[in-house]
């Protein structure tokens, strides 16, 4: 999600959604007669996701019987509050994409169709990453199909660092020590996410993998992961100003060279191939051990549904790789599938390429209804520490308290 980071920015906004008659919203109705119409809701709704959207209506319209699409777009924050107010409204669709990380509200809601026997019936399970999989995943139930996938990786300035003499680094010391190299005049060594949002928690949960803790070892773990980007901050690797930057803000200074590396994402490839200068792009540096986060989305049943069957069969049909394979390419994704890793654009190109190689390595932010709260709590410990407000020993103690809290209301 190539994705525009205004969209892919995982944000999770709080508060009343508008009411459901405020948007112009009708209920999805289908005839009793001929064709199914199936009710179909999403959140791509800039103009470069179009083409590859329309085609893959008409793909299914064309090889699924007896069905037709009526699909609504959402804005990115209004999706999955309009799925919970639907509930009330009556209005809800019986089918949608959504954020991977939205399993973690909706897969307690028993909004969701259990497709647990389907899948079995299916039988094509393991032909899937086990990130994404497991992203789909709710209380031992099957409760979606990977849509598409992404993870977060490395990119660096290939004549920055041959002019530096630093190799990309590939671990948590190699990388502050190429940073600090790498940082001259207006020029940082490293740009990263850190903002007081899902988009810069996604962006920090990988240093707590990599240091070998989870969420409910945020006390320890945190503090070191804490400790390492302030350290960053403190030998002016790393701008201060990471705390307001977005993933597209990163990628700005990335190529506008005013940072050397960056995390970052592969939606940002299409727009770094007109850069004027070469790049590449390697796995995150790991510490005790190699990580990164689960990007991208899922399909979903609504278990309210009248056509439940019908729904399953679009969604196996999206899955055949004649069907899968031009719809990622359009969208600049990557699948979720190993069985394509040799097809379609990432199977050719090195930077795509190297960003399906971490896939395995690729954690599912699954972590119960309440991960809203817990993910809040991380955010916030990042920005007292980033802004010296706390240090990160009290800021992860702080940030612990209400992580555990909100785990252990499950």
């Amino acid at each position: 999600m190539p994705y525009p980071v205004d969209r892919r920015g995982f944000l999770r906004v709080s508060g009343a959604a508008a009411a459901t008659a405020a948007l112009g919203l009708t209920s999805c109705t289908s005839d009793t007669s001929g064709p199914v119409t199936l009710c179909w809701w999403d959140y791509f709704t800039l103009d470069n996701f179009q083409p590859g959207m329309n085609r893959l209506i008409k793909d299914i319209e064309a090889g699924v019987p007896d069905v037709r699409i009526e699909r609504r777009s959402f804005p990115f924050a209004e999706l999955e509050r309009q799925i919970t107010l639907g509930a009330i409204s009556g209005d809800l669709p019986d089918l949608a994409i959504v954020d991977n990380v939205s399993m973690n509200t909706l897969g307690g809601s028993r909004l969701l169709a259990d497709l647990t026997a389907r899948v079995e019936k299916w039988g094509q399970a393991d032909e899937y990453y086990q990130g994404p999989w497991s992203g789909c995943q709710v209380g031992g139930k099957t409760l979606g199909i990977p849509n598409n996938s992404n993870c977060l990786a490395l990119y660096c300035n290939t004549r920055m660092l041959k002019s530096a003499g630093v190799e990309p680094p590939t671990t948590w010391d190699e990388l502050a020590s190429a940073a600090q190299k790498l940082t001259s005049g207006d020029r940082y060594g490293l740009a990263l996410s850190a903002i007081r949002t899902e988009e810069g928690v996604f962006q920090f949960l990988p240093f707590l993998w990599q240091a070998g803790g989870d969420l409910d070892t945020f006390r320890t773990y945190g503090a070191t992961a804490l400790t390492f980007l302030d350290e960053l901050i403190a030998k002016g690797s790393l701008s201060e100003q990471c705390v307001g930057w977005t993933q597209q803000d990163v990628n700005t200074r990335f190529l506008n060279q005013r940072a050397a590396m960056q995390i970052n994402g592969p939606w940002q490839i299409p727009t770094l191939k007109k850069a004027d200068f070469d790049w590449t792009v390697v796995a995150l540096p790991r510490d005790k051990e190699a990580a990164t986060c689960l990007g991208g989305e899922n399909w979903v049943a609504m278990a309210s549904g009248k056509h439940v069957d019908k729904v399953w069969e679009v969604l196996e049909y999206t899955q055949r790789p004649s069907v899968l394979v031009p719809y990622l390419v359009s969208f600049g994704e990557l699948p979720a599938r190993k069985d394509l890793a040799d097809r379609g654009s990432w199977a050719s190109d090195p930077a795509l390429r190297l960003f399906l190689s971490q896939l395995p390595l690729a954690r599912p932010r699954q972590y119960g209804a309440h991960y809203a709260e817990a993910s809040q709590a991380v955010a916030d410990a990042e920005q007292a520490v980033l802004t010296g407000s706390a240090s990160p020993s009290a800021a992860a103690g702080t940030a612990a308290g209400k992580i555990d809290k909100a785990l252990g209301e499950q």
